[in-house]
């Protein structure tokens, strides 16, 4: 920015970086990379352009920045003349891989260049070394990320490539390969998605969101993609972090659904996907809608088990949300069934999820048996994600039976592994909660702070909680006591405090200590039932027995042993061995444990 104002000032002296200038000059900044020839030649423009003409005119920039010095040499007077000198230096593969890169967007690894470039004058063999002929050169830059290298073309490189690509004659079969590509890591990440590597997914979808837009693009205008458009769109279901956010997720189904109305599976799981996402931003007359719709299109197509499991599901997410808890109850409760028979662990853990949360608002303690399935299904099928909202369903349920600290520990470690990059649906749904943990113990203005922060984190998700009826009941009883406790105006001062803080300052309150002691654990706190094995296993820890020591004493695996103490922490709420071993002695089991125990 300093460059391009220095330069505005020699073609034009009444130039200056004003406060409003400067959001378009720092934008002409980021649109050119940072390349100093090109922010030069840019500012050059100022002789008969506004900033914001400059800005308006980028996507057409190898035409427009053409003004350099008569003085400088040839290839340095405008941006191309640079780029084709650059361009000339480089091997006749390297300058046709850089013209395919073009199709990327935003980034790519080599396995997606072996898949979309190779072919016709590079082999896949030789992929490998062309790439780095052009990293070696400075066309492609490169950074690790996790256990990928990932490399990408500065814009105005790539646009340079896109024009040699559409002169090949090569672009609309590489933007297929492309398209083809992506979708086809869409449909390996649906299939895996609940399972140990569903953190490695999430990353990947969130790091790949501008080649799966440039996908969905590329479908939108094609002549009769309009079913593969679907099925793109459709597959992101897994986590709506493959999309930039609720509304764009949205957007792209409903541009897929109006190009082909004809009834189809794929239709159907797009209806549904939609009718997913309406519910998360609380639009429920939508996604009442598109349940309705989906209802109407199963005739057609032989009322498909799995089609019709995914309509019930949804039915009763909406009955959950809109506050109708019996009815959500049943429809879960067949919809888990359903799921269980089709031995689909992923979806019967999320309905354990909605069936936990709908039975807590009847205060009915089933809560507590699917609380525990969601966990135990996502722990067995090492679904991390999925298991920091079995730990919030687990501490609301906790909450339910007025076990408040408890609560509070288990949603803060479901907050402490919670991705906040995509999911701030999920981090609402912590600092809401917490919040009245907070009041239950008698911290009123560290309350309305978080559930201040709890309302600003549902606006960046795209949410509101008006349209969260699972949560509404807790949330007026909490505000309603802490109104009376802190008075109407404390408590306002404390909400807008809480929604100034950003995403991460609301974690780190969430998690620091609350500074003034709450009131002792009320004394009807009820006691948490543990299994007679896990009695046992909390006996052994408190005798101090490592893992190793108490598989052998219950003959049982070390892992069947790590699970039962990792079972045991999550419902008693606790984070260490020594509190298990507390515990344990204030609460004598009374257990013999043999050598023969079950």
């Amino acid at each position: 920015m300093a460059l391009f104002a220095d330069r505005a000032a020699a073609v034009r002296p009444d130039f200056e970086l004003t406060v409003s200038k400067a959001a378009v000059v720092d934008e002409i900044c980021r649109r050119l990379d940072g390349v100093p020839l090109a922010i030069e030649l840019a500012a050059a423009q100022l002789r008969a352009l506004s900033a914001e003409e400059i800005l308006s005119r980028l996507d057409d920039r190898f035409r427009m920045l053409t003004a350099g010095s008569r003085a400088a040499l040839p290839r340095q007077r405008t941006l191309r003349a640079a780029i084709d000198w650059s361009h000339d230096l480089c091997t006749s593969q390297e300058r046709l891989l850089w013209s395919r890169l073009s199709v990327f967007s935003g980034g790519f690894d080599l396995d997606a260049v072996d898949q979309v470039c190779s072919g016709t004058g590079i082999e896949r063999g030789q992929v490998l070394g062309v790439l780095v002929g052009l990293v070696d050169k400075s066309v492609l830059a490169c950074e690790e990320r996790g256990s990928r290298m990932r490399y990408w073309l500065l814009d105005t490189l790539r646009q340079y490539g896109r024009e040699q690509l559409a002169a090949s004659g090569e672009e609309h079969a590489l933007r297929e390969r492309h398209r083809d590509y992506y979708r086809t890591v869409a449909e390996q990440a649906e299939a895996e998605w609940f399972g140990p590597d569903q953190m490695g997914w999430f990353t990947r979808l969130r790091m790949e969101h501008h080649n799966f837009r440039s996908a969905l693009e590329f479908c939108a205008d094609e002549p009769g993609a309009a079913d593969t458009a679907l099925g793109l769109a459709a597959s992101m279901w897994i986590h709506r972090l493959g999309f930039g956010s609720f509304n764009e997720g949205r957007q792209w189904l409903g541009r897929a659904l109006a190009r082909d109305e004809e009834p189809s599976p794929v239709r159907v799981k797009a209806l549904f996907v939609d009718g997913l996402l309406a519910v998360l931003q609380g639009d429920i007359d939508a996604a009442q809608a598109r349940v309705e719709h989906c209802r109407a299109l199963l005739p057609a197509l032989g009322d498909d088990p799995d089609l019709s499991r995914a309509t019930v599901t949804l039915d009763g997410l909406v009955a959950l949300f809109q506050g109708d808890f019996p009815r959500a109850v049943s429809l879960l409760e067949d919809a888990l069934a359903r799921h269980q028979a089709a031995d689909d662990a992923g979806n019967a853990a999320v309905t354990s999820f909605m069936l936990a949360t709908a039975c807590v608002n009847l205060d009915d303690p089933a809560a507590t048996v699917h609380a525990e399935r969601c966990l135990a299904l996502c722990e067995a099928h090492g679904a991390q994600w999925s298991r920091t909202h079995a730990l919030w369903v687990l501490g609301l349920d906790h909450f339910r039976c007025g076990r408040h600290r408890r609560a509070g520990t288990l949603i803060r470690h479901a907050l402490r592994d919670k991705p906040l990059s995509y999911d701030q649906w999920g981090v609402a749904q912590c600092l809401e909660v917490l919040g009245w943990c907070a009041a239950a113990a008698g911290l009123g203005e560290r309350a309305a702070t978080l559930v201040g922060a709890a309302e600003a984190t549902w606006e960046v998700a795209g949410s509101a909680l008006t349209g969260l009826g699972h949560l509404q009941a807790g949330h007026e009883q909490c505000t309603s006591a802490l109104r009376a406790e802190l008075g109407d105006a404390a408590f306002a001062a404390a909400v807008r405090a809480g929604k100034q803080l950003t995403l991460e300052q609301s974690v780190a309150y969430a998690w620091e200590e609350s500074g003034t002691p709450g009131p002792p654990p009320a004394p009807q706190e009820a006691p948490v039932q543990l299994t007679r094995r896990e009695r046992q296993v909390a006996e052994l820890v408190a005798e101090g027995r490592t893992n190793k020591e108490i598989a052998a004493k219950l003959t049982i695996s070390r892992r069947t042993a790590e699970g039962h103490v990792e079972h045991i922490l999550t419902k008693l709420g606790f984070t260490s061995r020594a509190q298990i071993a507390a515990w344990a002695a204030r609460n004598d089991t009374g257990d013999q444990i043999g050598d023969h125990a079950v």
